[in-house]
């Protein structure tokens, strides 16, 4: 049954199911995970049977293009959906239950111990406000401290996330920073509750390479410091292999490809993974070449193709992948894939 995580209306006031973690369990546990979005007659079903975990000190990026279902899948998590959506399965963050609760509950949970960092600062923002004022405010909300402590405390936190002079930064507003000092100020908003859990939505989309760089740098020494879990949602598989533990590949909504870093950069499985791979811009390739692109554009979710949704784009594509969805099993230990004729494959047709 699908549970509508906006509609609080028959929420019962009790606390999350489930109790406390135990030792070496994973702090944020998905399974099977759907979202659907109901608008009119129209029925888009935005996540599909998602599932992953993650531990605390580890980091997972989910990776594909727009529209994949990366971000909508994370918001599912912090109870960021709007009204016409719904979700089904499991989310279990600490031992507890997640799919369901109230707003109310919820609110125990978003910005304390789960918190997200957005892609663009700018928006995150507010432009009238000091940035002080802003990181003050966030702190207050969770933590029963006065002025002069969380004054203190935004302070230290400006240092942590390494923006210089942070006495001057504080009384400073954002249109007089530089769009890598308004990351690293949502940043430290975001760590103001000391969160167990950190989502990072394109956090570095909006800024040049050499920024990127150093916000992911900087994510990562947080990380270690801090004993944070990460989720890392973006589209480039270079990040990904630079700072991620495991990966997640999405496409139409689906995981069509999962396992540990290494092993998925030593061994790709899915054609698409394979794409985004060559996407990747390289040095050693000659100047004033077109980079490589995947063909084609993602599928409409509320009218997918039979089959495999990646087939009128692979190049691979047989008629077994436009007549039926390949499953998402495992084909080698802790690697997983959903392709009927996986690179590296004989190209024989499977049993």
């Amino acid at each position: 049954m699908e549970l509508g995580v906006t509609d609080h209306t028959a929420s019962v006031e009790t606390e999350p199911q489930g109790g406390d973690r135990p030792p070496g369990a994973p702090l944020l546990e998905l399974r099977d995970v759907r979202v659907v979005f109901r608008q009119g007659g129209l029925r888009v079903v935005a996540v599909d049977g998602l599932s992953y975990t993650v531990s605390a000190g580890r980091t997972l990026a989910l990776i594909g293009e727009s529209g994949s279902g990366k971000t909508v899948s994370s918001r599912a998590v912090l109870g960021l959906l709007p009204p016409t959506a719904t979700v089904s399965g499991s989310i279990r963050f600490d031992g507890k239950e997640l799919v369901g609760i109230s707003e109310r509950q919820m609110r125990r949970y978003r910005g304390a111990s789960v918190a997200m960092v957005f892609q663009d600062p700018t928006r995150s923002l507010n432009p009238t406000m000091r940035i002080g004022a802003q990181i003050t405010e966030a702190i207050r909300v969770h933590q029963k401290v006065d002025g002069k402590a969380a004054k203190a405390r935004a302070i230290e936190l400006l240092k942590l996330v390494r923006l210089p002079a942070a006495e001057q930064r504080f009384v400073e507003y954002p249109h007089q920073l530089s769009g890598g000092m308004r990351q690293r100020v949502v940043i430290a908003i975001a760590l103001a509750a000391n969160p167990k859990l950190l989502i990072a939505d394109e956090a570095t989309t909006a800024l040049d390479v050499t920024t990127q760089a150093q916000i992911m740098e900087l994510l990562r020494d947080l990380q270690h410091k801090l004993g944070m879990a990460m989720v890392m949602i973006s589209h480039d598989l270079g990040l990904a292999a630079s700072f991620a533990d495991e990966v997640v590949v999405m496409y139409a909504g689906r995981a069509v490809e999962q396992a540990p870093t290494r092993t998925l950069f030593a061994n790709v499985r899915m054609p698409y993974t394979k794409a985004l791979l060559d996407a990747i811009p390289r040095v050693e390739r000659p100047p004033h070449q077109p980079l490589p692109v995947v063909p084609g554009r993602p599928p409409d979710l509320a009218a997918l193709p039979a089959g495999c949704p990646f087939a009128p784009r692979c190049p691979s594509a047989r008629d077994l992948c436009r007549e039926s969805a390949p499953p998402f099993g495992e084909g080698e230990p802790g690697h997983r894939w959903a392709c009927w004729y996986p690179c590296g494959s004989d190209g024989a047709a499977p049993s």
